[in-house]
């Protein structure tokens, strides 16, 4: 049957703040012991005796950070808590639960905003997290999207930015690059269906990209993996802005320099080949791409038996003397300074 183009939507008005508070949060259950009271009073009360609380937050903006062209509002919903959950994972601890807070003008229906939530909570119900808390309200033009993730961990076992010793190793988890690839697939798609629009794109050879890009997975599995391992890291940040922008952020931080070598970097092979396609070197894309939502991590060098070979992560590099500056070692054994060329929303276009 075809799609009913006619059917009629329900504007945001028609049910008032509260109610499409209470309408979009109705089929969430609270899941976490320390979550005293969720949505419905002034505030949400959580409770962690004996550990330390965690609070990272993070605004979208479309036009800036995303693009409803080709970013599906289940989608979105889905990433806005990655984003968010894979902060608190990059500080060794456990996200339970978040607020969302929304601003959208009245060009979206209330039928787009369930899409939006159907996302949040896939979220919430795959990574174990309560919706506690938040804000609806307008906007004069487009969406504003703002989540806020809470986790906690015991004090021995939080890992900070700061904490990087030199002959650290220096280690991912998974592969870098896909998410920026994906998305240059789906801009230069765009731009072939302003062009025309009955062009059905062919992403068949970008799926995994396309996925990275679109559908984040947060890395929650690492702290367990690194447990089983019996392996604590001394420093850790999760890449959002790019590889050579995550470990200039740990190596400032914690007054050392880096090195690392371009021929460690994991790579996915359609990342290698669309890189041959786009005609962008890939280790560019790997050191600045972002939005990978990978852990970057430094262990001790005593550990490096226990490490190697564990296919979730790759040892990329090792942590020097901050007088040594922070490096890439080439292919050729050549060094050359490590740049922060990483996405930022402040840059003039």
């Amino acid at each position: 049957m075809l799609e009913d183009k006619n059917q009629e939507k329900t504007t945001l008005a028609e049910l008032g703040e509260f109610g499409l508070i209470k309408h979009l949060t109705q089929y969430f259950n609270i899941s976490q012991e320390s979550t005293i009271k969720g949505i419905g009073d002034d505030c949400a009360v959580v409770f962690s005796e004996g550990k330390e609380t965690l609070v990272t937050t993070d605004l979208l903006i479309e036009g800036v950070h995303f693009d409803l062209s080709y970013m599906p509002l289940k989608h979105l919903g889905y990433k806005a808590v990655m984003v968010n959950l894979s902060d608190v994972y990059a500080m060794n601890a456990t996200a339970e639960q978040i607020t969302v807070s929304i601003a959208v003008s009245n060009r979206f229906p209330l039928e787009a905003l369930e899409e939006l939530y159907a996302g949040i909570q896939l979220a919430c119900e795959t990574y174990n997290v309560d919706l506690i808390g938040g804000d609806t309200t307008s906007s004069t033009k487009g969406m504003l999207l703002s989540v806020t993730a809470i986790g906690t961990a015991k004090k021995e076992d939080v890992v900070y930015r700061n904490t990087a010793k030199p002959t650290d190793l220096i280690v991912v988890s998974g592969d870098l690059g896909a998410a920026y690839l994906g998305l240059q697939v789906l801009e230069r798609e765009k731009q072939v269906f302003q062009v025309d629009p009955q062009n059905q794109p062919d992403l068949e050879n970008y799926t995994y990209l396309i996925e990275r890009q679109l559908k984040p997975e947060a890395r929650k599995d690492v702290a367990g993996v690194l447990a089983e391992l019996n392996i604590k890291p001394t420093s850790m940040i999760d890449i959002s802005d790019g590889l050579s922008s995550e470990i200039m952020h740990i190596a400032t931080q914690s007054k050392v320099g880096c090195k690392i070598y371009e021929d460690k970097l994991p790579l996915d092979p359609q990342v290698i080949s669309a890189c041959e396609e786009f005609d962008i070197d890939s280790t560019m894309v790997a050191l600045s791409g972002g939005e990978d939502y990978e852990l970057l991590f430094t262990v001790p060098i005593g550990d490096f038996d226990n490490i190697k070979g564990n296919p979730n992560f790759s040892i990329i590099g090792h942590i020097t003397e901050e007088n040594q500056g922070m490096n890439l070692v080439t292919r050729s054994g050549q060094e050359m300074e490590l740049k922060a060329q990483g996405w930022s929303s402040f840059k003039s276009e």
